[in-house]
C-alpha cells in the first residue's frame, strides 16, 4: 500500500486523492474540535487523547510499519517540540477564551503562514487566483471568529486580549507544525513509518502526565471512564484527521493541502446545525460560503 501511495505522488491521481484526503481531515478536525469543546477541562480532554491515540499506535510502531531510519529520530525530536508549544497554546486559548472564538483565529491564521512557509521550505508557487482564495479564506474565517465575538453576551476583555493573543500564536504552531510534520513524512520511505511513531511518541511522552498531574490536584476529580471515552474516539479521529492531512501533503501541494483542510470551520457550522441544533443565521452562512470559495480559488486556480 506505502509503494502504491507514493507511485501516485506528483501525478494528477495523486492530486486527487490529497484534495479528498485534505477535505476530509477537514471534516474530522471539525468533528475533533465538538469533542474537545465538552464540559471536561481542555487539559485533561488533551491529555486523555494523547494518551489513547498513542497507546493505540504502539502496536504499529513496534509490529507492523519498518523501522524509522537513523536520521528520523531527530526530526521526531523536532516534531515533538513543535506539537508540545502548539498543544500549550491551544489550551491557554480554550483556557482563555470561547471556542467559537478563538478556534476560528487558530485555524484562520494556520494556512496563510503555512502557504508563505511552503513557499521556502517546499519552493511551493501560488497563481494570482490562488493567493487571492487563501486571502478570502483567512478573512472570512477571521470574520467568523468575530461575528462569534459579537453574540457573546459576556466579554472580560483582559481574557479576551489573552485568548486572542494565545490564539494568534496558536495560528502560528499550526503553520509551524504542517510545513515540518510534512518535511518529517517525506523524509522517510514509508510514510506509516511516520505517522505511527508520531502517534506513539507525541501520545504518550507529555501530556497524559500533565493531564494527570492536573487531575491529582483538583478539588473534585472528574470521573475517569467518561474522560477516558472521549480520549478514545477522539484519538480514532485524530488518526483520521491527521493521518489524512499528512498523506495529502505526501501526495501534493502542502500549502493547498493546509488550506483546505482549514475549511474546517464550515464543516463544524455543519455539524452545530444539523446535530447540535445550533442556529446559523444568513451573517454565518455569507461566511461559510465564502470560506469555501477561496479553498475553490485555491484548489482550481493554479
Amino acid at each position: 500500500m506505502s509503494e502504491a501511495l507514493i507511485e501516485l505522488a506528483g501525478t494528477p491521481a495523486g492530486a486527487q486523492l490529497a484534495m479528498f484526503l485534505a477535505l476530509f481531515a477537514a471534516v474530522m478536525h471539525a468533528v475533533f474540535g465538538a469533542l474537545q469543546k465538552g464540559r471536561h477541562d481542555p487539559w485533561l480532554s488533551r491529555g486523555a487523547i494523547d494518551f489513547c491515540y498513542g497507546v493505540m499506535a504502539a502496536p504499529f510502531a513496534f509490529f507492523v510499519v519498518p523501522w524509522p531510519e537513523p536520521h528520523m529520530w531527530l526530526i521526531f525530536a523536532g516534531m515533538l517540540a513543535i506539537h508540545v508549544i502548539y498543544k500549550i497554546t491551544q489550551g491557554m486559548a480554550y483556557a482563555h477564551g470561547a471556542y467559537t472564538v478563538v478556534y476560528p483565529v487558530v485555524r484562520g491564521l494556520g494556512p496563510l503562514v503555512t502557504v508563505i512557509a511552503a513557499g521556502f521550505v517546499f519552493g511551493e508557487r501560488f497563481a494570482m487566483a490562488q493567493w487571492g482564495g487563501v486571502l478570502l479564506l483567512t478573512l472570512s474565517i477571521l470574520a467568523l471568529a468575530g461575528v462569534n465575538l459579537s453574540r457573546e453576551t459576556r466579554v472580560n476583555r483582559s481574557e479576551l486580549r489573552l485568548a486572542l493573543m494565545w490564539a494568534v500564536l496558536g495560528g502560528v504552531m499550526v503553520a509551524a507544525y504542517t510545513t515540518y510534520d510534512a518535511y518529517g513524512i517525506r523524509a522517510t520511505a514509508d510514510p506509516f513509518t511516520f505517522l505511527a511513531w508520531f502517534f506513539f511518541i507525541d501520545g504518550l511522552v507529555v501530556f497524559p502526565w500533565v493531564a494527570l498531574t492536573r487531575w491529582r490536584k483538583m478539588p473534585e476529580r472528574p470521573e475517569i471512564a467518561p474522560l477516558m471515552t472521549r480520549g478514545f474516539i477522539g484519538g480514532i479521529v485524530a488518526f483520521l484527521s491527521f493521518g489524512s492531512i499528512m498523506m495529502a501533503t505526501r501526495l501534493d501541494s502542502v500549502g493547498e493541502a493546509a488550506v483546505l483542510r482549514e475549511t474546517s470551520p464550515v464543516f463544524a457550522a455543519l455539524i452545530g446545525w444539523f446535530f447540535l441544533k445550533e442556529t446559523v443565521g444568513p451573517t454565518r452562512g455569507i461566511l461559510m460560503g465564502l470560506i469555501a470559495l477561496g479553498a475553490v480559488f485555491v484548489e482550481f486556480g493554479g
